[in-house]
């Protein structure tokens, strides 16, 4: 049987293959964000910017997990390309097992320092239980936490994106309905947040580890995995981008949680978080199909099919450009609508993100394509393009950006940042697009 894989995709054929993949993450940003809806809601604005002040913390776990997921994924892919099936499983079953491993290790740490963890990353004495209360529970079960995108990834590489989908709504609705349990009836605050959270991961994993330790007529299901810690170093490396871009977030998010504080204080924090839960949802077509497409990118690399990785490159600029646009018109007037799911029109914390979202909006227009470059260099396992693209993009060229425009536009510089951030990046893709389209033969 064909690997899915391997078809030779058109226009609308590659978006309805990434199209599950696109719904996935969607709903992956709607359920991390459903705890921020349900604590401003039922809890108070202090508990909602606990969850900001923590987030750098989720983020990092977050960013290992994507290491592994897409690093390792692309290293699978391209050994399926290869005809090397056997190996494939090998990888996987090992990446799955050591992500684990490397999950209890980094809760370990964390628990251990969790105090001094906290302060510095802004808690105060006002806000440490919610803080405190929030995190914890998600630190302890995190290997579910990185597991959940390990699998995420793999039903992508293994050709099942539809069941990756299940699996992901699975674990939102679970999260959802959760959290109205915990927080809205039984009263238990931020930390009802935390184990709604941690009940999606649950069920998403449930299925995850159902599918590929008995569906063992799929392209990839576990095996006894050979102990190569070379695989295991090359997906670090094939997915440091993804690392990097959400290492990035946690430093991004304490820059903006410090300047916000600094010139509007609590509403500030809160504002940048409602803005920042905006983006993920809006952008999360972009993430969905850059991971959708990336294995298509890694198997035609791998079996040296230069045709499809024209037509598939040419499809997915054409795609990029014209949701770009899109989404942009779409975030103005629904942008009331939006921000008014976390904060009322009475509250004051609505104008602030408001008057923000309209200047941050315009970041939509790039945001897209730069997404894109770094999943794909990824996909051609060249983590060093992958990451330095993200390195500029998501920490160097934005933690600039953050600290010098509020010295000169005041808080408008801090909205401004992400706009700005992006621009430049879009040129550095652009540079690398035509610097290597001839050695991997995508344009």
């Amino acid at each position: 049987m064909e690997n899915k894989l391997a078809q030779n995709f058109k226009f609308f054929g590659l978006i309805k293959f990434a199209l599950p993949t696109m719904i996935m993450v969607f709903f992956v940003s709607l359920y991390v964000m459903v705890d921020g809806v349900f604590v401003s809601r039922f809890v108070n604005t202090s508990a909602f910017a606990a969850i900001n002040i923590v987030y750098p913390l989720f983020s990092l776990l977050f960013a290992i997990s994507t290491m592994l997921a897409s690093g390792g994924s692309a290293l699978v892919a391209k050994k399926m390309g290869e005809q090397k099936n056997k190996r494939a499983k090998q990888y996987f079953s090992l990446i799955v097992i050591s992500s684990a491993i490397i999950g209890l290790i980094f809760a370990l740490i964390c628990l251990i320092f969790i105090k001094p963890i906290l302060y510095i990353l802004g808690s105060n004495d006002l806000i440490y239980e919610y803080c405190y209360d929030y995190i914890v529970p998600i630190l302890i079960f995190s290997p579910l936490c990185i597991l959940q995108m390990i699998f995420h990834s793999f039903f992508i590489a293994a050709g099942k994106p539809k069941i990756g989908l299940i699996a992901t709504f699975t674990g939102g609705t679970t999260n959802i309905i959760f959290d109205y349990i915990f927080i809205a009836v039984m009263g238990m605050g931020i930390s009802g947040a935390a184990y709604g959270t941690i009940a999606g991961f649950i069920a998403q994993n449930t299925i995850g580890f159902f599918y590929f330790t008995f569906k063992r007529k799929g392209a990839l299901y576990f095996v006894k995995p050979s102990l190569n810690l070379l695989a295991i170093v090359k997906s670090c490396y094939n997915g440091i981008a993804e690392f990097i871009g959400n290492l990035s977030v946690s430093v991004t998010t304490f820059l903006f949680n410090i300047e916000m504080m600094k010139y509007i204080g609590v509403d500030g924090v809160a504002a940048i978080t409602i803005v920042l839960y905006a983006e993920f949802i809006l952008t999360s077509i972009f993430y969905g199909y850059s991971s959708g497409v990336a294995p298509i990118f890694s198997y035609n690399y791998g079996s040296k099919n230069t045709y499809r990785l024209k037509n598939t490159f040419k499809i997915s600029m054409i795609f990029i450009i014209l949701s770009s646009v899109l989404i942009y018109l779409f975030s103005i007037p629904a942008a009331p609508y939006i921000i008014d799911i976390f904060a009322k029109e009475n509250m004051h914390v609505f104008y602030i993100a408001l008057k923000g979202f309209f200047i941050f909006a315009v970041s939509f227009l790039f945001t897209g394509i730069n997404i894109f470059s770094a999943a794909m260099f990824t996909a051609f396992s060249n983590g060093k393009i992958a990451s330095i693209i993200m390195f500029l993009r998501t920490l160097v060229f934005l933690s600039l950006a953050i600290l010098l425009l509020p010295l000169i536009l005041n808080i408008n510089g801090i909205w401004l940042a992400v706009p700005t951030t992006e621009f430049l990046s879009i040129l550095v893709s652009i540079f690398y697009f035509l610097r290597y389209r001839k050695i991997y033969n995508f344009c």
